[in-house]
C-alpha cells in the first residue's frame, strides 16, 4: 500500500483518511527498523524545516529535529522571542515570508486557526505540533504504539481516555480511535467530556469504520481495555486560580492502581503524552504539593514507575511517526 502525500499538510486527525493513516504507520515501523538496523536512507537531504514553538516542548522539538536530521534535512528553530509572529508581524505575513524559504514548516501553539492560516499562505506543507484543539503528530505515535502492543487485530484495540477530555489529547484520541476503527471510551465528569460538535463528529467517522465509541463518566467503563490513557488536568496557557477546582473535580479520575485493576487485563498497559505530574521532583508537582497538600495528580508515582507504564516508548514513536510525516510530504 502506498499513497502520494506529496505537499499534503498535517493540521487535524481528520486530514488524512484512515488508509493514508495506516499507511504512514506502516512507513513508520519501516523507518524505526532502519534506524535501529543501522540501515536508513535519506530521502530529506538538502530540504528546509522551519519549527516554530510558541509553546515550549521537549518530545516533540526533539522528534521533529532528530527525524529530520536522520534523514539530512536541516532545521531552524524559532522560539517565542526569535520571531515578529503576532508581536510585529501577521501569521499571514509571516507564512508568505517563510513559504519562499523553507520547504515545510512546524507550528505549535494555541490557535488552530493561526496554523491553518500558516498552511493557507506559506504555499508547503506545514504540521501541527500542538494546538488547543488537536495534537494530530501525537496520535500517529500513540497508534503506532498501541499496536506494537496489543496482541490482536487493530480493529480489535480497546483504549480509554481518563481525566479532562475538552482539551486536544481528549479530541484527538477520540477521533483517532474513531478513524481506526477501535473500540475508544472517553471517561471524564460530564462538564469536562468533549465538545458535541466533536462528538457527532467522531460518531459519524465511527459509522463509516465500525468503531464503537463510549463517552461516560463512569469510570467502571474502562473494564476490558487494552490501553489507559490519561493527560495533564491544566492545559498550558490556564490560569493558576483553576487548579483547585480542577483538582476536586478530576482526583476520582486519578490513574492509580486501583483504577489499573479496574479494566480486569492483566496486560493492560498505561499511556501519557508526557509530561506528567506524578510526584514532587518538578516545580510545578512541588507548587501544587504546597499549595494544595497534593503530591500525584493524573497518575500515580506507584502507576508511573510500574512495567505498565510504555509512555516512554511512546514518547520515542513521536519522532519515528513524524519522520514518517515529513518523508511522505517530502520526499522525493
Amino acid at each position: 500500500m502506498a499513497f502520494n502525500l506529496r505537499g499534503r499538510s498535517y493540521l487535524k486527525i481528520a486530514d488524512f483518511t484512515q488508509r493514508e493513516m495506516l499507511f504512514l504507520l506502516d512507513l513508520a515501523r519501516d523507518l524505526k527498523r532502519a534506524k535501529y538496523a543501522r540501515a536508513e536512507q535519506q530521502a530529506l537531504t538538502g530540504k528546509n524545516i522551519c519549527l516554530i514553538f510558541e509553546k515550549t516542548s521537549t518530545r516533540t522539538r526533539c522528534a521533529f529535529e532528530v527525524a529530520a536530521y536522520d534523514q539530512g534535512a536541516n532545521v531552524t528553530y524559532l522560539d517565542p522571542a526569535g520571531s515578529q509572529i503576532g508581536h510585529k508581524e501577521s501569521m499571514k505575513d509571516t507564512a508568505r515570508v517563510l513559504g519562499r524559504m523553507f520547504d515545510a514548516i512546524e507550528y505549535r501553539g494555541s490557535s488552530q486557526e493561526l496554523v491553518k492560516e500558516l498552511s493557507d499562505y506559506s504555499g508547503v506543507p506545514v504540521y501541527n505540533g500542538l494546538t488547543d484543539d488537536w495534537h494530530p503528530t501525537q496520535m500517529l505515535a500513540d497508534m503506532l504504539t498501541m499496536m506494537e502492543h496489543a496482541d490482536k487485530p487493530r480493529s480489535q484495540i480497546a483504549y480509554a481516555y481518563v481525566g479532562d477530555a475538552r482539551n486536544n489529547m481528549g479530541n484527538s484520541l477520540l477521533i483517532l480511535g474513531a478513524m481506526m476503527g477501535c473500540d475508544v471510551r472517553i471517561i471524564a465528569p460530564k462538564e469536562l467530556q468533549n465538545e458535541d460538535n466533536i462528538q457527532k463528529m467522531a460518531q459519524d467517522i465511527a459509522a463509516e469504520t465500525g468503531a464503537r465509541i463510549t463517552i461516560t463518566d463512569d469510570v467502571n467503563a474502562v473494564d476490558g481495555v487494552d490501553f489507559i490513557h490519561t493527560d495533564v488536568w491544566v492545559s498550558m496557557g490556564e490560569p493558576a486560580e483553576v487548579w483547585k477546582d480542577r483538582i476536586e473535580l478530576l482526583m476520582p479520575y486519578q490513574v492509580n492502581a486501583d483504577l489499573m485493576a479496574k479494566a480486569n487485563n492483566a496486560n493492560v498497559k498505561f499511556m501519557h503524552c508526557l509530561p506528567a505530574f506524578h510526584n514532587t521532583e518538578t516545580k510545578v508537582g512541588q507548587d501544587i504539593a504546597d499549595k494544595f497538600g497534593v503530591t500525584e495528580l493524573e497518575v500515580t508515582e506507584e502507576v508511573f514507575e510500574s512495567p505498565k507504564n510504555i509512555a516512554f516508548e511512546q514518547a520515542e514513536n513521536r519522532m519515528h511517526t513524524i519522520k514518517a510525516i515529513l518523508v511522505a510530504t517530502l520526499g522525493a
